[in-house]
């Protein structure tokens, strides 16, 4: 195997090896509770993921046993698979720039209002049809009720640092003046404000803040949280392709040139 096909091999071999993290950021932002809730979501990495482990792998082929089929092949899609990874960055960092997040005096969370965050996620998500089944799926899951067990009292569930839809979905919001019994239970409020929230708010476990917009810009606020993590994995993987991609492309066409040179050489001998 010529010098310029063990370089794109070695750089197809790296390509593939970057497609593992990008795979296992899908997976994991897959897996969260929101996640598994709203299934729009939940693919588009994964399925990047396993493109590009595809096309390394058939770079990687071609490059071996000199496949001219296979490396057409594989800078054709490398590239277009850069392209949508570019896409997918841009698109992502636009929709979860706005922070629909506040801080809440003399707490460790904070709380979340459904009109700091971007219309596109609002439009697709805190829409009544869509959170008929966002809310029935949220109320199966654990999120809730694990707070019982990892807050006791008044005093270190007000300095916990609770994730967006916890703060958002699992009790009331602070500006109601319910009283803490335990970390999903609350009583009502001498004179509660307001905020329609505040008439929402349910000690039934399957209902809670569930039909709340605490609860929608919660669940807002911990996409855009998700999001922003898998887009530092995304930007690497990105950096690193278009590196491999270029190099690649360089030693392809290096090869090409001493081909044609060694072809004419033996020629004019």
């Amino acid at each position: 195997m010529g010098l310029a096909n063990y370089i794109t091999a070695v750089l197809n071999f790296a390509a593939f090896l970057c497609s593992i993290p990008i795979i296992a950021a899908g997976i994991w932002f897959a897996q969260k509770p929101d996640n598994v809730c709203i299934h729009l979501f939940r693919w588009p990495v994964i399925v990047l993921g396993f493109l590009i482990l595809l096309v390394s792998l058939a770079g990687f082929v071609g490059a071996c046993f000199y496949k001219k089929t296979l490396l057409a092949f594989y800078l054709c899609c490398m590239a277009i698979l850069i392209a949508l990874l570019l896409i997918l960055l841009v698109f992502a960092f636009v929709v979860t720039r706005p922070d629909g997040s506040y801080d809440v005096p003399g707490k460790g969370y904070k709380e979340y209002r459904v009109d700091g965050y971007s219309s596109w996620l609002r439009n697709r998500i805190v829409d009544s049809k869509s959170w008929n089944k966002i809310r029935s799926c949220l109320a199966d899951t654990d999120v809730c009720p694990k707070l019982n067990q990892q807050y006791i009292t008044v005093d270190q569930f007000f300095a916990a640092h609770l994730s967006p839809l916890q703060s958002g979905c699992c009790k009331p919001p602070t500006a109601c003046g319910y009283n803490f019994v335990n970390p999903t239970v609350w009583t009502n409020p001498t004179n509660p404000t307001g905020d329609p929230d505040c008439y929402l708010w349910s000690n039934d476990q399957t209902q809670l803040c569930y039909n709340c917009k605490s609860c929608r810009a919660g669940l807002l606020g911990n996409l855009r949280s998700e999001w922003r993590k898998v887009n530092i994995i995304l930007i690497v993987a990105v950096v690193v392709l278009i590196c491999v991609y270029v190099i690649a492309c360089s030693a392809l066409k290096n090869a090409q040139t001493e081909d044609l040179f060694r072809r004419y050489k033996q020629g004019w001998i």
